[in-house]
């Protein structure tokens, strides 16, 4: 399931703060600092088991209280870092709910096999010749 940005708007929390860094007097007077806080427990996009895949795989990005907060200050414009932030927890949540491929269990073939103790075999005699001679 791919999540889009319509679906996720309206359970997000938006808050501004003064950017930090270099920017002179416009870093001092705007805020365009976009901080979004996504509560999973409380979201009605995903299933109990969705959350529960999302909870272990994304526990250490979230609190006590099942939320996830994402910042941007990449840009000057309020706008563009709320984009961005959406972009980001879209991308975090999307990633989260993709589940591994199980892997199909092999046993190499004869040649490989002969191959690799011919290797071991040329490696064990040139080690044998290393040795001191008297």
């Amino acid at each position: 399931m791919k999540i889009n940005i319509d679906q996720i708007l309206t359970e997000i929390v938006f808050k501004t703060s003064r950017s930090s860094g270099k920017g002179g007097q416009h870093v001092n007077k705007t805020e365009t600092r976009v901080s979004i806080v996504f509560n999973i427990n409380e979201s009605s996009i995903f299933s109990e088991n969705q959350k529960e895949i999302i909870l272990k795989k994304l526990g250490s990005r979230i609190d006590s209280n099942g939320n996830i907060q994402i910042d941007a200050e990449d840009t000057r414009s309020q706008l563009k870092n709320k984009e961005i932030a959406c972009k980001r927890l879209i991308q975090l949540l999307n990633e989260s709910l993709i589940v591994p491929k199980k892997r199909k269990v092999t046993k190499p073939n004869k040649a490989a096999i002969l191959k690799r103790l011919k290797s071991k075999k040329i490696n064990s005699e040139k080690k044998k010749n290393r040795g001191f001679k008297i």
